[in-house]
């Protein structure tokens, strides 16, 4: 029983605490949400009060910032303005440097000050600040002058460089490059003219920089050049007139050679100056002086290759050679002057070609105007002549093949070379495909046949006599063909040789004209009776054949000797009178030997006892005729 109400005493004092306990924790809760409702309380009120805040304070926070930025601006203002000021106030020592000139002052301290004042300059007019207006005009004088100075030190640098002249032959005779430029004076020039350069609106080549080095130095290239020009045109003139021009005795080569070294130097120094941009007009710009004596000159030349085009033509054409090896040169080297030698070249060149066609046309004028042929046979200088033209002009194969190309096959005919330079080109002149060698050979082949024709119709009417036409056309076409045989025109010509065959058939038909008249005396047409008849094919017995002749048939007989004789004796005469070539006299001799020596022994072998011995009618037994055909080829 006890136990029992311990137990209830215990769970009671349980629950009483448990039940403390939840009051406990229910006051805290009440407390709790009191709390919080402080708190939401709070927050309203604070939200309120934030909002009340953000309503004041934001217009105050952007005037903040404007005047943030106003005050950034202002402090770049004061800058800007202390720059703009620092100009003027250092003008004074910039204007000493400028005053003082760059040799004085020092160009590389020069070209500082006036970098420096350019900079400034162009700040100013940047601000446009009317306070500023006054200095940009003083330095706007002070760049002018310090430019000019700077031009007038450029020209007094190069001057103090450039010889009047030089002598070329030195060079060339030594093989020596020409001089350029010191490299510190090249230095300095470069200098300003990068200087210059930079304020210049348009191309340097227009600027006086450009313009004082192609006053000082085409002016020296000229000197050193005009020597060697003028000798170029001496040499053209001859002591014999008459005389072929020869390859190299013109001075021209020479002048090309001192042309071509002197233009490289002056390139190099070109080069060396001025911007890649400019390199090509200030070189032009400087040749254009020594251009102008070279075309001058190239001139003169042409007149004098005019006056004397059967002689000098071959001047034209190694000039030709020469102008166009020296623009390919200076073309590879420099990539300029192409076009300017081109036009000093054209009257030269246009001569060259125009003088195939007129040395054509003259051997026919020469020809046709001949008014007597010799009686002798004998040729015409102009045979001679012409082919040693040809001759002549193998020295020349190279440039002469080159106008044979641009003239085209066949070009020199019909006037077409006498176009001139304004004349449309043939579609020849463009063929890529074109042999000028083989051209060439065409044209030497219209020259011997334009001459054989025209000494062929010349001598059918000056000379009636056709052994004399034989002798005189046979000797044209020897000497021809010997020209060809021993000339380097053989490897061309010698292929083509059977026009001449037409002109010898011609010539051997003529002379042997008088051998068919000899020959007439040599055919008998005696009848001899059957029984006095000789046997054909074997031997001939003259008494046998004599004794059956009647009285009126030997009368005949010796009659034909006689005849014989008198005209083989006479054409002996005039063959030795003959003025001939030695294979002209030994061809007419092998002619006249082939044709009357059979006759004539077939002619003494039957009838040569007409006389018995005596000689009176038989003059010429067979090996002492036979002497004289052997002496008629010797």
């Amino acid at each position: 029983m006890a136990v029992g109400l311990a137990s209830n005493v215990s769970l009671n004092s349980l629950d009483e605490e448990a039940r403390a306990e939840v009051d406990v924790l229910n006051s805290r809760l009440d407390k709790t949400t009191q709390l919080t409702k402080k708190i939401q309380a709070c927050l309203s009120r604070l939200e309120a009060t934030g909002q009340s805040v953000r309503e004041v304070a934001g217009p105050l926070n952007g005037e903040t910032r404007r005047l943030q930025v106003l005050g950034s601006n202002v402090d770049s203002v004061i800058s800007a303005i202390d720059r703009l000021r620092q100009p003027a106030d250092s003008k004074d020592d910039e204007e000493q440097i400028i005053r003082a000139g760059p040799e004085k002052a020092g160009l590389s301290a020069y070209l500082g000050s006036l970098k420096r004042i350019n900079r400034s300059h162009a700040d100013m007019q940047a601000s446009n600040l009317r306070a500023n207006q006054n200095t940009m005009v003083d330095l706007t004088k002070l760049i002018k002058s310090g430019n000019t100075q700077l031009e007038s030190y450029f020209d007094k640098l190069l001057r103090a460089e450039t010889p009047r002249a030089l002598e070329p032959l030195h060079y060339i005779t030594k093989d020596k490059e020409f001089p350029v430029l010191p490299q510190e004076t090249i230095t300095r020039l470069g200098l300003i003219y990068s200087h210059l350069a930079s304020t210049q609106k348009s191309g340097a080549y227009d600027s006086p920089i450009a313009k004082i080095y192609a006053d000082i130095r085409g002016p020296y290239l000229s000197a050193s050049l005009v020597n060697l020009a003028a000798a170029s045109v001496n040499t053209a003139k001859k002591k014999n007139p008459g005389a072929i021009y020869r390859s190299g005795t013109n001075g021209i080569g020479t002048y090309a050679k001192a042309m071509e070294g002197i233009f490289i130097a002056e390139y190099e120094d070109v080069c060396s100056i001025f911007a890649r941009e400019d390199w090509g007009p200030v070189f032009q710009n400087t040749c254009q002086s020594p251009l102008a004596e070279l075309a001058r000159t190239l001139r003169e030349l042409n007149a004098h290759i005019k006056q004397h085009l059967t002689t000098d033509c071959y001047l034209a054409y190694e000039v030709t050679e020469i102008l166009s090896t020296l623009s390919g040169s200076l073309e590879t080297r420099t990539g300029e002057l192409k076009s300017q030698l081109a036009a000093a070249l054209k009257p030269v060149r246009e001569t060259a070609k125009s003088s195939l066609a007129e040395l054509l046309e003259e051997t026919k004028r020469k020809i046709g105007s001949v008014q007597t042929l010799p009686n002798d046979g004998a040729p015409l200088p102009i045979v001679s002549e012409s082919m040693q033209r040809l001759q002549a002009m193998m020295e020349f194969l190279r440039p002469i093949a080159s106008i044979m190309i641009s003239l085209g096959d066949g070009g020199w005919k019909n006037g077409a070379s006498a176009r001139g330079a304004d004349a449309i080109p043939s579609l020849a002149s463009f063929d890529v495909t074109a042999d000028g060698e083989k051209i060439f050979t065409h044209y030497c082949m219209d020259t011997i046949e334009a001459l054989l024709m025209s000494l062929d119709s010349k001598m059918r009417v000056l000379i009636r006599n056709k052994s004399t036409q034989g002798v005189f056309l046979a000797n044209s076409t020897v000497i021809i063909e010997r020209a060809i045989l021993t000339s380097e025109l053989a490897p061309l010509l010698q292929p083509r040789l059977e026009v001449l065959d037409k002109y010898r058939k011609t010539a051997k038909t003529a002379y042997s004209e008088v051998c068919r008249e000899l020959s007439i005396h040599l055919f008998d047409t005696i009848h001899t009776s059957q029984r006095a008849r000789p046997q054909s094919g074997g031997p001939i017995d003259s008494a046998t054949v004599v004794k059956a002749l009647n009285s009126k048939d030997k009368d005949k007989i010796k009659e034909k000797f006689q005849q014989f004789n008198s005209g083989f004796d006479d054409m002996v005469s005039k063959h030795k009178a003959y003025s001939m070539e030695r294979d002209v006299r030994t061809m007419f001799g092998q002619e006249i030997r082939q044709m009357l020596q059979p006759l004539y022994d077939r002619f003494w072998d039957r009838y040569h006892e007409i006389d018995k011995g005596k000689g009176k009618y038989v003059k010429y037994d067979k090996s002492s005729i036979a002497a004289v055909f052997v002496s008629l080829g010797g």
